[in-house]
């Protein structure tokens, strides 16, 4: 049986990766960024559309917080050597919207900025895609709310450190993800402000 969504209490969240407590079994969920970015507090019940890879040595769990976003990494693992792994960096790098549209405006140059993404890569990506995706509406694809069963204060954290794991997480050197966080950090930003800005600070 494949597992589609899931609904549980989230009892343990780091930079690429979660445990759900469903019924007293904990199961890992790997996360783009954009999703762990809003995850709600621990101890909060917490509802993720899964994709499911079944292998001979592992059983794999992708969480995402919008069924549009599922299916948007659906269609990237379908693209010649895109993994799970490669379309979990990109949806990380890049927000639903900004893809589509770089992929839908055949923005090469957009693609290339992801980390891990060559020139060739990003070529058979955007060869694969533009007329898979054409009928896809950016507009349509709204800012990522998770599904909660309640609204929760969230707990203490340091953004500027959650947000530097992240980016670590998402294959930049420490040394770098510091200098990013730090030259566009202000006050009053939380966590996913941090890794946005970021971002897109680097890919300049």
């Amino acid at each position: 049986m494949m597992i589609g969504r899931l609904e549980g209490k989230l009892v343990e969240k780091q930079p690429s990766w979660i445990i759900l407590d469903i019924q007293g079994v904990g199961y890992e969920v790997t996360l783009p960024l954009s999703v762990f970015a809003v995850l709600p507090a621990l101890d909060e019940t917490l509802v993720l559309w899964i994709h499911q890879v079944i292998r001979e040595d592992a059983n794999l769990l992708y969480g995402f917080a919008r069924l549009e976003d599922r299916q948007l990494f659906r269609e990237l693992i379908k693209v010649t050597g895109i993994g799970p792994k490669v379309g979990i960096a990109i949806m990380s790098a890049m927000e639903s919207t900004s893809l589509l549209q770089a992929i839908q405006n055949e923005d090469l140059q957009a693609l290339t900025r992801i980390p891990g993404i060559g020139k060739k890569t990003a070529e058979r990506l955007l060869i694969d895609l533009r007329d898979r995706l054409k009928a896809w509406q950016p507009q349509q694809m709204a800012k990522l709310e998770l599904e909660a069963g309640v609204e929760a204060e969230l707990p203490a954290v340091n953004p500027r450190a959650e947000a530097e794991s992240a980016l670590v997480a998402l294959g930049y050197k420490l040394t770098e993800a510091s200098k990013a966080i730090a030259a566009i950090a202000s006050e009053g930003m939380d966590t996913q402000d941090l890794i946005r800005a970021a971002l897109k600070g680097m890919a300049k």
